[in-house]
Order: structure tokens, then C-alpha cells, then sequence
């Protein structure tokens, strides 16, 4: 049996020496570098529908 998602649950991981926030919801996850409030999101809706690799080509677009 597995635990509903009810609640955000938030880790720190470290990639490349810098700190970043890891946060889980039942809408997806967002990866955040500790200190700012914007960062990357993956739906869940979309990564089940195989719309992420668009999702990762407009943001990439945009950050230009």
C-alpha cells in the first residue's frame, strides 16, 4: 500500500556545490535554488502526457 500525496514534501539536495529545494505536490514537483523563489516545475499531467520535452524546449527558449 502506498501514502497519498497530501502534503508538499520538501528535501535539499546539492547539485553541482549549490543548495536547492526539491518540492513534491500532488500537481508535480519544482526544483528551486535555495534563497530564490523561481525555479523549474514539471506537471505530473505533463509528464504523463509525454509534454516535457516541449515544456523543457520553451523554457530553454525563453530564458534566452
Amino acid at each position: 500500500m502506498t501514502t497519498k500525496l497530501d502534503k508538499p514534501l520538501r528535501r535539499e539536495i546539492v547539485i553541482e556545490e549549490r543548495p536547492y529545494t526539491l518540492t513534491v505536490d500532488a500537481d508535480g514537483l519544482k526544483l528551486v535554488e535555495k534563497g530564490r523563489r523561481n525555479g523549474q516545475e514539471l506537471r505530473w499531467a505533463d509528464l504523463v502526457n509525454g509534454n516535457t520535452a516541449l515544456s523543457a524546449a520553451l523554457s530553454a527558449s525563453t530564458e534566452r
